[in-house]
């Protein structure tokens, strides 16, 4: 009876220190011989990635591995560079925590940069649209009158350093000379004001080309009241993503001056002097470890990240700039 059971004990045994050995396995934990003695440590891990990829990581002055990748550490502070042939070095000191993801995510810039030009026609008046990703810009130097005019360039795919010509024309100088035009965006930039030099303005589209120019005119009021509702529309939509602890601090404190294009980093001035209150808790594990500042200066600039509830101080005024 007693060997009936033994065995199947054993296999129990067995498979609970298996299971567990792979759990902590699973959490970093390492054996290491460091001390002279077997030892097991629990680590975090570093995970390294870069754009463009296949850069050198280098901790604590060591090649350590290739970005793409991940490392398991011991809990404490490193010195990480990430170096790939002909871009600038990135380099950050990290806090690596036990059972903790820390990232090293480096966006590296060419140290020569090619330039190659986004059209072969000359462009005048450049404006960027609000949400960043189109470029408009009049067109005068081309001998034809259809050539020139008012393009649009979506820049929201590719870099525009190294961009190939795709703008797209949206008017010419057919009817009215729009190659001369002072143009705004609408806040959703899905339109263009184009204003002539002979006072006249008109609403275009921004993205198809406009056969018939719609002249407003008469209905700049109409117009510039409801592109002020838009943009009231816009922040409201912003703010209405944050939390409500989180709406009231940034109403209180913030004048913002933008906002990042995922919506997830406010760019502000200090309206006041005051402690931020910590919104997220407990706080976020693998969080970013730079060191922030909550205590907020007035009139000094702070980059807020709402994602991660970290603030962190620019500049001590615009002036300072």
């Amino acid at each position: 009876m007693k060997k009936q059971l033994f065995f199947p004990l054993i296999i129990l045994l067995f498979l609970f220190l298996g299971t567990t050995l792979v759990v902590l396995y699973g959490k970093g934990y390492r054996f290491n011989f460091e001390k002279g003695r077997p030892d097991f440590n629990g680590t975090g891990l570093l995970v390294a990635t870069s754009l463009p990829d296949g850069a050198q990581v280098f901790i604590n002055g060591h090649l350590t591995t290739a970005t793409d990748n991940t490392i398991n550490l011991a809990p404490k502070s490193y010195d990480v560079k990430i170096i790939k042939e002909g871009y600038f070095p990135w380099e950050k000191n990290l806090i690596v925590k036990n059972e903790v993801v820390t990232k090293a995510e480096a966006l590296l810039f060419p140290t020569t940069p090619k330039l190659e030009s986004i059209t072969n026609t000359g462009i005048e008046n450049p404006i960027l649209d609000p949400t960043g990703t189109k470029l408009a810009f009049t067109v005068a130097s081309q001998s034809a009158v259809k050539k020139r005019g008012i393009y649009v360039l979506d820049i929201s795919s590719r870099p525009i350093l190294t961009l190939q010509s795709s703008s797209n024309q949206i008017a010419d100088d057919t009817l009215y000379v729009f190659s001369k035009a002072q143009l705004a965006w609408s806040p959703d930039g899905a339109q263009l004001m184009a204003t002539l030099s002979g006072q006249s303005t008109f609403l275009l589209d921004a993205r198809n080309f406009n056969q018939t120019p719609q002249d407003v005119t008469e209905t700049m009021s109409a117009v510039n009241s409801n592109w002020q509702k838009l943009q009231e529309e816009k922040r409201k939509a912003q703010m209405d993503t944050l939390k409500t602890k989180l709406r009231e601090v940034v109403v209180e404190n913030f004048s913002i001056l933008a906002w990042s294009l995922d919506e997830t980093k406010i760019l502000y001035k200090a309206s006041q002097d005051n402690v931020l209150p910590v919104v997220i808790e407990p706080r976020l594990i693998g969080a970013n470890t730079v060191p922030e500042q909550r205590i907020i200066k007035k009139d000094s600039i702070y980059v807020y990240d709402t994602k991660e509830d970290h603030n962190y101080r620019i500049l001590d005024s615009l002036s300072s700039s």
